[in-house]
């Protein structure tokens, strides 16, 4: 009988845990590249829990690519494998030959995730800025879901507003709910409860949100949709979460 007890309290509490978020992650050793920084920047892309600096399984993508001046180039036979976060993610040297902006982008393969009872794509994108200029910060890639930047998603000081607008098939979200994050590097932050660890804001009627992160560093954002179609999974159709994901990197005040 004691047992009996202890195992449905403990499942309780396991109930009102709250779940940790899942990102996409696509994080550049440096998002704005200056001619003295050098001629490249290196990737690191993984599938975590960023706070907590928990990794997961990353299979190799189904797709990863840069958007230059217009131009797309696909850079999946250049991934390295890697490990991050003690699990199974990948690196990139991609070299810089011309100004301005880089946006590299990532489809995963389908995640399962028995706690959600549901499949997982985080489609993710970062953007990065070579020697000084920033042309093309607002172009939209076409992905199946994205958010596209109506703020420059690099070059912003910690407490800057961010806003950018959720789109799904290229048409925007109305209400849309995005799931916020602090990549936790070097596990120096800390929360005074779990709930913390994941903000939560919702689009407006327009698919447009708005965020101002409390500190310097990387901020991930995701906004997370139901697609309108199912996968299979020990012979059922399961649900398939949709995620739009942008990595931007907000600057440490400086002035006074």
């Amino acid at each position: 009988m004691k047992y009996t007890l202890l195992t449905a309290s403990f499942a309780g509490l396991l109930a009102v845990t709250p779940a940790l978020a899942h990102y996409g992650m696509i994080i550049p050793d440096d998002p704005m590249i200056s001619q003295e920084d050098g001629r490249s920047v290196a990737l690191t892309m993984s599938f975590s829990h960023p706070f907590e600096l928990d990794g997961m399984m990353l299979d190799t993508p189904v797709a990863f690519s840069v958007t230059h001046e217009g131009n797309t180039t696909d850079l999946l036979t250049s991934l390295e494998g890697a490990t991050v976060m003690d699990d199974q993610g990948y690196t990139l040297d991609y070299a810089l030959d011309r100004p301005g902006t880089y946006i590299f982008a990532m489809e995963p393969q389908p995640y399962w995730e028995p706690a959600e009872d549901a499949f997982i794509i985080h489609y993710t994108k970062t953007y990065v800025t070579a020697y000084g200029d920033d042309e093309g910060w607002d172009t939209e890639l076409g992905l199946k879901t994205e958010i596209v930047p109506l703020s420059k998603p690099f070059g912003l000081w910690e407490h800057n507003v961010f806003q950018g607008i959720v789109k799904m098939d290229g048409a925007p979200v109305p209400y849309a709910e995005v799931e916020v994050e602090f990549y936790n590097q070097g596990a120096s932050a800390t929360v005074p409860d779990d709930l913390m660890i994941t903000q939560t804001v919702k689009a407006d009627a327009d698919g447009v949100f708005t965020y101002a992160p409390p500190s310097d560093g990387w901020w991930g954002f995701a906004a997370l949709n139901t697609a309108d179609y199912t996968l299979p999974q020990d012979g059922a159709d399961k649900a398939v979460e949709l995620g739009a994901v942008i990595w931007v990197h907000f600057e440490e005040w400086t002035g006074q």
